[in-house]
């Protein structure tokens, strides 16, 4: 006899195999675990619930791909165990002030914070 988690997953791995969003929401709608005025993306879940089934490891390359199609790129890295840096990293921030660590966060008291330079009555 299978546990009540095992028989939704069960029911749920054969939804997810149709790859049909709709019958996939409403699954889930009539189960409890979705809220009918939910804005959530039924497609883009479907595909990120395909691609972590492991029962469904048959479709994890379709899920990937159109995961990737999609934009989800760094979730289809991150699902696969890949932790390589994305080929288009923004340019890291320039700090701004040459004062760095312990140093920053010691003020003289002439210069305080903007916070308490903007409070101080004038």
């Amino acid at each position: 006899m299978q546990s009540p988690y095992e028989e939704f997953r069960r029911k749920l791995d054969a939804v997810l195999r149709r790859r049909d969003a709709a019958a996939l929401r409403q699954f889930l709608i009539d189960e409890g675990q979705w809220q009918t005025e939910s804005t959530s993306d039924p497609e883009r879940a479907m595909w990120m619930m395909i691609a972590t089934s492991p029962a469904l490891s048959d479709l994890h390359a379709q899920a990937y791909g159109w995961l990737t199609k999609h934009g989800y790129d760094e979730e289809v890295r991150a699902l696969r165990g890949d932790h390589a840096e994305p080929a288009a990293r923004p340019p890291a921030r320039k700090p701004h002030s040459k004062r760095t660590g312990l140093d920053a966060r010691r003020r003289s008291p002439q210069q305080g914070t903007r916070e308490s330079r903007e409070r101080r009555p004038d």
